[in-house]
This record gives structure tokens, C-alpha cells and sequence, in this order.
């Protein structure tokens, strides 16, 4: 899989207070209409079964000058979860999920289900708002290393 090219995304979901996000590559478009999205998230953290629970959630699409973010919600900077989202500008969507500010864009979404594939909960999202961040360059991970898209 470190041979598929994947734009960053920090997905998040908020339910009765708590709060997870996670950096994520596995995201995509399912359909346009209705507009519907997934989100794929390793089912093996315990901490992720929120994302079942919710309801909802958001995909927040990272640019490359947001690369310390992605490195927060994957956890490599040993921040816990937490903590992470005093690290960003946030506000609510109008599904209740956490969207991050300054994302290329945000698709804030309702859960439509939720199925176990393998090592992941894969998140089917019926799309309830679209945020369109500022023109810049996407953050990708390749190669197990994140990359710039050279235009």
C-alpha cells in the first residue's frame, strides 16, 4: 500500500463532549448525487469505535503547509488524543463534527453506516456541507513520505 498515492486528510468526529481526530490517506468521493463520501479509519485503536457512535463526521482536506497537523493526528508527535485539538483553529459543522480551519476543504458529513473491512471501519458519509479553503497546494503521502504535488 506505500505505493498508492493518497491526499492527507485529518478526519474527525465529536459525540457527548469527546472528540477524535486521526490522519488519514484513505478518503474518497462515492457518489455526487446524493454527494457522498468514505473514510476509512484503523479499527484496531479502541478510541475509534467513536467514530461509529457519532453519527458523523468530517473529512478536512490537508494542504502541505499543514503537515505538522497531520503529523499530530497520526500520532507520531506523542501528543495524546486529547490534547491534539488545541493544536488548530476549530469550529462545528452542521452535523455536530469538528472542522478544522485553513483546510483546502472541509466536507462535513452525517453517517450513513458504518462497515468493519479488514483492519478498518470504513465510514459512509452523506455530505451535509462542503467548506472550500483557499487555493493551494495539496498535502499527499507516498512511499511511507509526505509529498508535494509539483504543478
Amino acid at each position: 500500500m506505500a505505493h498508492y498515492a493518497g491526499h492527507v486528510q485529518v478526519v474527525t468526529t465529536a459525540s457527548g463532549g469527546a472528540l477524535r481526530g486521526v490522519t488519514a490517506t484513505a478518503c474518497c468521493s462515492v457518489s455526487d448525487d446524493p454527494p457522498t463520501v468514505l473514510a476509512c479509519v484503523n479499527r484496531h485503536n479502541a478510541r475509534n469505535v467513536i467514530f461509529q457512535e457519532s453519527g458523523n463526521f468530517a473529512v478536512n482536506s490537508l494542504s502541505s503547509e499543514q503537515q505538522p497537523l497531520a503529523d499530530l493526528f497520526s500520532g507520531r508527535t506523542g501528543v495524546e488524543n486529547d490534547e491534539r485539538f488545541d493544536h488548530a483553529v476549530w469550529e462545528y459543522g452542521v452535523s455536530g463534527a469538528p472542522i478544522l480551519a485553513g483546510t483546502m476543504a472541509t466536507f462535513d458529513c452525517q453517517l450513513i453506516e458504518a462497515r468493519e473491512m479488514a483492519t478498518h471501519f470504513v465510514l459512509f458519509g452523506a455530505v451535509q456541507d462542503v467548506r472550500i479553503g483557499s487555493d493551494r497546494e495539496p498535502l499527499l503521502y507516498f512511499g511511507r513520505a509526505y509529498r508535494r504535488l509539483v504543478i
